[in-house]
């Protein structure tokens, strides 16, 4: 049993059961024993790869396109350059070599990166050490300085608290956890029953057993970053695994060890993560202000953005055994059968029709 385990238990058999949302956001964020305030979870010796971690073309690219974003915002004299969820920082030190091509792109920008973990921002610095700016750190959004964004979150809205609810015979109820007849962590469903109305009306009838998710946190964040690019100008690129229209099903689920895991056995040394509904996304984003692209999958976002063309280049001249490194790292960022159709890309910008590539998507 972990530490966290029994702190959440005792609270259970004290209060009662739990929201989804709270336990998710207590596995995570326990500034005791969190997951992230706690593990390394990147990498190899974690317990998941993100893109970034498999190449460094994928924060290149990323790159390119806060350039072509730049370009579309007219060029500020001025602007704040923020990653949201920054990792190990390893993204940001590639978008950084990449844009560093354009010196305007650099001399205007100011680095803010916002990040709860102290753990984490003291790697991220490391990281950064010999980039060409240096990071602010703030623990939200809203603690940014006012005036045009660039903004990039990858696997960021993924780790926000979800609330769950569960259709039973009596109606609509939020799923729970709390303790079963041995004292053991389980799901139910709270006693306070839905209103009908809050249920999206395509739901409402679903059949017993069936599980509705939906992301207020998210929704929240999208929506003010919409209302600061109305507000002020700016852009985002946001990628992360998650869905297109919105839909039934539970999407929770635990990673610990590379394996998956299940939800209630490791809370704090396993990470919890949520599908994406990319439909309310860009709909909060749109309800604050901004424009929104049509969603692209991983793989076509990078093939827009000269996936091969960069892996030709960096394979030129190096030894079979790089080159096929750098093929494998393609397949596995690209190929629809493993990160390039689970991923979405979201494009969002202060006026209409976003930056390339994502002003040819259909």
């Amino acid at each position: 049993m972990t530490d966290l385990k029994e702190k959440i238990k005792a609270g259970i058999a004290n209060e009662g059961p739990v929201p989804v949302a709270r336990y998710m956001a207590q596995c995570l964020g326990d500034p005791a024993f969190g997951y992230y305030q706690t593990r390394e979870p990147f990498g190899r010796e974690g317990d998941f790869i993100t893109a970034p971690e498999v190449s460094q073309m994928f924060g290149e690219l990323l790159g390119a396109a806060c350039v072509a974003a730049f370009k579309h915002l007219g060029e500020p004299a001025a602007f704040s350059l923020v990653e949201l969820g920054p990792g190990r920082g390893t993204l940001m030190a590639d978008l950084l070599r990449a844009a560093s091509l354009r010196p305007g792109f650099v001399a205007a920008a100011n680095l803010h990166l916002v990040e709860t973990s102290r753990r984490l921002r003291k790697i991220q610095k490391e990281t950064l050490a010999g980039a060409p700016l240096s990071p602010a750190f703030h623990d939200t959004v809203e603690d940014m300085p006012d005036g045009p964004v660039i903004l990039v979150a990858n696997e960021f809205f993924d780790a926000l608290p979800i609330h769950q609810f569960v259709r039973t015979p009596e109606g609509w109820h939020e799923r729970a956890v709390g303790l079963d007849a041995g004292g053991e962590l389980a799901f139910g469903a709270g006693t306070a029953r839905i209103p009908d109305g809050d249920i999206p009306e395509d739901f409402r009838n679903a059949p017993p057993g069936t599980i509705l998710e939906t992301q207020p946190a998210a929704n929240a964040i999208a929506e003010a970053l919409g209302r600061r690019m109305g507000r002020a100008g700016g852009a985002a690129i946001i990628v992360d695994y998650g869905y297109l229209k919105s839909a039934t099903g539970d999407t929770l689920q635990a990673l610990y060890r590379h394996a998956y895991d299940d939800v209630l056995a490791h809370p704090g040394e396993a990470d919890l993560t949520a599908h994406v509904n990319f439909e309310a996304l860009a709909g909060a984003a749109r309800r604050g202000g901004a424009a929104s692209s049509a969603v692209l999958t991983q793989g076509d976002f990078l093939l827009r953005s000269g996936l091969l063309e960069r892996a030709g280049s960096l394979g030129a001249g190096k030894t079979h055994e790089e080159q096929e490194a750098i093929r494998d790292a393609v397949e596995r960022l690209a190929a629809p059968d493993q990160m390039g159709d689970l991923f979405k890309v979201l494009a969002l910008a202060s006026t209409p029709v976003p930056f390339p590539p994502f002003d040819s998507a259909s």
